[in-house]
């Protein structure tokens, strides 16, 4: 697989969230100064699960929902792996998601 510089920025920061913590496709996108691109990181959390280690699981939509679920092996392999982490997730959506969030523009320093 060939990835792009972007995504390899996108790896690095989602590697980072820290373990029951979520972020967004566009804090991402955001903290990585293309604000418009969170679909591109959706690409990127689609192609990253070829590579061990990055935890895409953690990466859901501006509402926590787990719009991403679909791109794991199973359906509900994105939901068991945030509740294994202490992540309380209802009708695919995070419950607590506003406590939970992590935003790396406020938890990183560029």
């Amino acid at each position: 697989m060939i990835q792009s510089d972007f995504f390899t920025s996108v790896f690095q920061v989602v590697k980072l969230i820290p373990r029951g913590r979520v972020t967004s496709y566009g804090a991402i996108a955001a903290y990585l100064g293309t604000k418009k691109s969170s679909r591109v990181v959706g690409f990127a959390m689609n192609a990253s699960h070829a590579i061990p280690g990055i935890p895409a699981h953690r990466v859901v939509n501006r509402l926590g929902c787990l719009t991403g679920k679909m791109h794991f092996s199973n359906l509900d392999e994105m939901e068991l792996l945030l509740k294994a982490e202490g992540v309380i997730v209802k009708d695919d959506c995070i419950v607590n998601f506003k406590q939970l969030f992590w935003d790396p523009s406020i938890e990183l320093e560029l």
